[in-house]
């Protein structure tokens, strides 16, 4: 049986003990122990639903109509008795007075589907590490700190994990959201090195969310370290060995020393192009 399959049925049979209270992604990925976009990823392509859909449809309360509709996300009665009638070809009101049957939504566990497979699981080592200089420009970037944390696993215990579907919807420099850990003199008193922000011009002047602050950062060559692509399960042992190189390389071989006066720089891990962290260096 493979990780991700036990992986999935521990946030099964999570949230079935705490069907009565509120789950959140974080909760899911430490029971999955995997990271939340991992563990929120995989749980989809098992189960066919994402975990909120899930936990929806596994909750079965007796309950008004228009407590139903809010309490699923509706904004409106109409909605949800529309969604009700394609789902089982009747409205609320009329399998309460006729007690249809209909084909609820069942739990079923994903290990149960992996009994009986017999398993060919390997995990080949990574071959190489891509290593590229990159020029950033002086910039701006909005971040969200937390308390203590120095990874990401930290981070979404004390910040939560919906900071990152926030930071998706805003425009980039970079394409796309970064996790920085901060040098000291980037950092508050009583904050974490480890954030997560989106890096913007240097002229950006767009409001600031609510609870974000925007820091300036000057231009610095960083050198890009890029892993194989990896199995999206095997997302830890890319992280861990692309770190490891990290820790071998010696920029004196191009002329340079690691700066660790701008932040380290991490990218959300995509098994199809591989790990990706930047460091920032200067000429020795």
């Amino acid at each position: 049986m493979t990780d991700k399959t036990l992986a999935v049925q521990r946030m099964q049979d999570y949230i079935e003990c705490h069907l009565t209270g509120g789950i959140t992604l974080a909760d899911l990925a430490s029971a999955a122990q995997f990271s939340p976009w991992y563990a929120a990823r995989i749980f989809k392509e098992l189960t066919g639903l994402a975990p909120a859909e899930y936990i929806r449809r596994l909750r079965d309360e007796t309950c008004k109509v228009i407590d139903a509709a809010f309490d699923l996300g509706f904004s409106s009665v109409d909605g949800y008795q529309r969604a009700f009638r394609r789902e089982f070809g009747c409205n609320p009101k009329e399998y309460a007075l006729r007690s249809v049957p209909l084909p609820l939504f069942t739990a079923y566990g994903v290990k149960f589907r992996e009994l009986g497979k017999k398993e060919h699981r390997t995990m080949d080592n990574l071959k190489s590490v891509f290593i590229q200089i990159v020029e950033k420009p002086a910039r701006k970037v909005i971040v969200k700190r937390g308390v203590k944390a120095a990874d990401y696993f930290a981070y979404c215990q004390e910040v939560g994990c919906d900071v990152w579907g926030m930071l998706t919807s805003m425009k980039s420099l970079c394409g796309e959201p970064v996790c920085l850990w901060l040098p000291e003199q980037y950092r508050k008193p009583g904050t974490s090195a480890y954030v997560q922000g989106v890096e913007v011009p240097v002229d950006d002047d767009s409001p600031i969310p609510e609870g974000f602050d925007k820091i300036d950062l000057p231009a610095a060559t960083y050198l890009l370290f890029q892993s194989e692509p990896f199995a999206e399960e095997d997302y830890c042992q890319a992280i861990e060995s692309l770190q490891a190189a990290m820790g071998k390389y010696a920029p004196a071989a191009i002329g340079c020393q690691w700066d660790d006066e701008n932040p380290r720089i991490q990218l959300e891990p995509i098994g199809a192009r591989g790990y990706i962290e930047l460091r920032a260096v200067k000429k020795a």
